[in-house]
């Protein structure tokens, strides 16, 4: 090998790692099937459209890293069917959002997917508000990541940007957090010193989960406009993204908002 291709080999092998991934959340895709067939007793099949596997098939062959659902226990969008049906069919990572309860936890180790992300969960709540507080559900939070591990099932903790969560994080041993990037999204449509507030708390916070060892991905409220100031946060491994993603896919298709979005966070 040349020095010449040995130096290229090592500038790529570098490029590569500091790509951030794309884990594509199809639980908006779902939501619009339920809208129409909540009641029809099964998840795919027939004129039951659309199907949220096959939207998550189409992410991965568009370039998503993988793919995330989160099984609520009201399961007001994805089903169990549905995320059994994508344990079977994915070809990359899938990556199930879970409240921190006795029945999640039973289900996630029948499943075994490749990670889970606990998160907080309330009926009331459109989609997912806030992190979790894990301060206050030490106990619990404990006991899943303790469950998990010994099954090969990697839990990371979507938390807000608070280094004591941090903290507790990596005492806990969580391989992973996820970042709520939601506060600082909302701060878009408020104002840009908010907004710069914001970001500087999620700076921060990257920054010292790192040093901690930790993995840092984050996700909420990332559009293809605002990306553009998160993927210079430092240190993050993965976004989560879904309703912008899902929205975009309605006009120009999965595979260009797919792709779009893929080359907006690694622009160079």
């Amino acid at each position: 090998m040349s020095a010449y291709f040995s130096l290229c080999l090592k500038a790529e092998l570098a490029q590569a790692r500091s790509m951030i991934l794309l884990g594509v959340n199809v639980d908006h895709c779902a939501t619009v099937r339920q809208a129409r067939y909540r009641n029809a007793g099964s998840s795919a099949g027939g004129a039951i459209e659309p199907d949220p596997v096959a939207f998550a098939i189409a992410c991965e062959r568009a370039g998503a890293d993988g793919i995330t659902v989160h099984l609520r226990e009201d399961r007001r969008h994805i089903q169990e069917q549905d995320v059994r049906r994508m344990k079977e069919a994915l070809a990359t990572r899938l990556n199930l959002e879970m409240a921190c309860t006795p029945g999640m936890l039973e289900f996630a180790l029948d499943l075994r997917p490749n990670s889970v992300c606990l998160v907080p969960e309330n009926r009331e709540e459109v989609t997912t508000e806030g992190g979790l507080d894990v301060i206050g559900n030490r106990e619990r939070v404990a006991a899943i990541i303790n469950a998990l591990s010994p099954a090969g099932i990697e839990t990371s903790l979507f938390i807000d940007p608070d280094e004591r969560q941090i903290d507790l994080a990596a005492e806990l041993r969580a391989p992973w957090i996820e970042l709520h990037t939601g506060a600082c999204s909302e701060a878009y449509a408020i104002s840009k010193a908010k907004r710069t507030a914001e970001f500087e708390r999620l700076r921060r916070a990257a920054a010292y989960a790192h040093q901690l060892g930790l993995v840092v991905n984050a996700g909420h409220g990332i559009n293809y406009v605002n990306v553009a100031d998160f993927r210079t946060l430092p240190h993050v491994h993965e976004f989560n993204i879904g309703h912008s993603i899902v929205s975009r896919a309605l006009f120009t298709g999965v595979d260009e908002a797919v792709r779009e979005m893929k080359q907006r966070m690694n622009a160079s």
